[in-house]
């Protein structure tokens, strides 16, 4: 059967599978879910994730998975020799650095970026009301002490990850990206290490192909 993944390919959470699976250059099925008509919250789609929401990941005929970090983590652990060679390091230093970093993405940064990208980008899209500037300001001041911590870390290797690209960044592109496409780009602008990691992340070929899908 192979690889199955499902969702829309606007979802942010299923674009952090997608650019995983490009980025290991995996052959891979993706299944469009109509969640306009929705059909993530019907019994077919729910036997693949039970919270009804988007991505699923279905491998040949024993695994079924949700959730967007956890099922980036089952590719590069179970396709390691495929494309990206994702480490995995067995010094326990390194390690612990690449576990923290990825937990500060999901922790720190996206709870507080999604709110931002929510306001900005997907309230006026959807036609929920108009952006509320002051809850805009607000996630800005919140999403700063972030990108100041990030901006310290950035000066010492080029990637959260370490020396080299890893997961802990790759799951930053989907709200990263919507934040370089607005007015909140500033925020990552004022911080050199920050807007260099950014650039170099967003330029990778995998995620042009996510965007791509998500354009078609």
């Amino acid at each position: 059967m192979g690889i199955k993944l499902y969702g829309s390919a606007m979802s942010t959470a299923v674009q952090r599978a997608l650019v995983c699976l490009y980025e290991k250059e995996i052959e891979f099925e993706f299944v469009t879910v109509d969640m306009r008509s929705g059909e993530h919250k019907k019994e077919h789609y729910l036997a693949k994730n039970p919270f009804g929401q988007v991505p699923a990941l279905e491998d040949d005929d024993d695994v079924t998975m949700f959730e967007s970090r956890a099922i980036t983590q089952y590719i590069c652990h179970n396709y390691m020799d495929n494309g990206t060679q994702f480490i995995f390091p067995k010094d326990k230093k390194k390690m612990a650095g690449i576990a923290s970093w990825i937990e500060v993405e999901s922790t720190k940064f996206d709870p507080k970026a999604s709110k931002l990208v929510f306001e900005l980008i997907f309230k006026p899209m959807f036609g929920i009301g108009p952006t509320d500037m002051g809850v805009v300001s607000e996630l800005e001041d919140e999403l700063c002490k972030v990108l100041d911590v990030y901006e310290t870390r950035l000066g010492k290797c080029n990637y959260l990850s370490g020396d080299d690209f890893g997961l802990a960044d790759l799951h930053h592109l989907p709200t990263l990206s919507l934040i370089m496409d607005s007015d909140s780009k500033k925020i990552v602008e004022a911080r050199p290490n920050v807007s260099k990691w950014a650039a170099n992340i967003l330029a990778r070929p995998s995620w042009a192909k996510v965007l791509a899908l998500k354009n078609n």
